[in-house]
């Protein structure tokens, strides 16, 4: 008996011991948003609901540029109510200043939920290089 005792807690250990260690990692995740599309926009807010109920705790980054903008622009944008949500629970959005230079928008109707970097290709390579993960947002 002890020993049948024995032989399940070993094998059930490794499994139960990967688990807790699958649970227990931090996400860093950078996503590059260049789609104006608001289908695409209405379909990223799902997704981070579902990424911060599989992950509470997980980092993430979105980087607007080009016609990503538009998510992040007050007078275009059709989430912005779910945008303010994301970012009070940590989600951080993140508006290319070249994209808006480019493009000539007025910086005063960006969201104030969003962040600011010079150039949004580089900040997504940055974070690659500092380990985050890549997605592309969009269809």
């Amino acid at each position: 008996m002890k020993m049948l005792l024995l032989l399940s807690v070993l094998l059930v250990s490794p499994y139960t011991l990967l688990a807790q260690v699958g649970s227990a990692r931090q996400h860093r995740i950078v996503m590059q948003l260049t789609s104006g599309d608001t289908l695409v926009h209405k379909n990223l807010m799902k997704q981070f609901k579902n990424m911060k109920e599989a992950s509470p705790t997980l980092q993430l980054e979105v980087v607007c540029h080009g016609p990503g903008m538009d998510l992040l622009m007050s007078d275009r944008s059709t989430v912005q109510g779910k945008v303010k949500e994301f970012a009070a629970q940590g989600i951080v959005f993140t508006a290319c200043e070249n994209t808006i230079k480019e493009r000539n928008l007025d910086r005063s109707k960006v969201v104030p939920e969003a962040g600011y970097v010079k150039a949004g290709i580089i900040h997504i390579v940055e974070r690659q290089e500092d380990g985050w993960s890549y997605i592309k947002a969009g269809f």
